[in-house]
C-alpha cells in the first residue's frame, strides 16, 4: 500500500463507482473487498484506477458526500482521448460542468483536460495565456482547437 492513499466515503454506491471506475480507466483493477454477509453488497474494498490506488467504503450515510474541493485530473494526450472520456462519463450519468470538469453519477468530480491545454499555459507571453484561459473558461468540454486558436489569435 502508499503511504497516501485516497479514502472514498460513499453513501451506497461503491460497487457501482468501482465496477465504472475500473471498466473506464486502463490499468485499472479491484485488489480487495469486504462484503457483508457472504452474498451482500461491498462495504469495503481496495482498488485501483488509472495506476492510482483507491480505498473506498459505503458509510450507509448521506452525511457523507463529495465537493468540487476534491477532483481527480485526467491527463488526456489528445482531444480524440478527450471525447473518450467524456462520452463514458457522460453516457454513464455524468453530468457536466463548465472547464472540463463533469460530476459522475456518484458526486466525484472529475477534470478530463487535454495536455495541449497544460502546454499552453506555461508560456511566458501572458497575453497568450490569458487568451487560452479566457478560452477555456467558455468551455464546457475542453476543445484543443480552439483553446489552440485562442493562442495563436493573442
Amino acid at each position: 500500500m502508499n503511504k497516501v492513499t485516497p479514502f472514498l466515503m460513499f453513501n451506497d454506491q461503491l460497487e457501482a463507482a468501482i465496477a465504472f471506475y475500473t471498466t473506464t480507466f486502463p490499468n485499472s483493477e479491484v485488489r480487495n473487498v469486504a462484503r457483508t454477509g457472504t452474498d451482500g453488497p461491498i462495504n469495503a474494498a481496495e482498488f485501483t484506477v488509472g495506476g492510482q490506488h483507491f480505498m473506498g467504503y459505503n458509510a450507509g450515510s448521506p452525511y457523507f458526500s463529495f465537493s468540487e474541493g476534491v477532483s481527480f485530473y485526467v491527463d488526456c494526450a489528445d482531444q480524440d482521448e478527450v471525447d473518450e472520456y467524456w462520452e463514458k462519463f457522460v453516457n454513464a450519468g455524468a453530468t457536466p460542468t463548465q472547464c472540463g470538469w463533469i460530476k459522475d453519477p456518484f458526486g466525484l468530480s472529475w477534470q478530463i483536460v487535454p495536455r495541449r491545454f497544460a502546454e499552453l499555459i506555461r508560456d511566458t507571453d501572458p497575453r497568450k495565456v490569458k487568451a487560452v484561459m479566457e478560452a477555456m473558461m467558455t468551455m464546457v468540454k475542453l476543445d484543443v482547437a480552439e483553446l489552440e486558436r485562442a493562442y495563436k489569435e493573442a
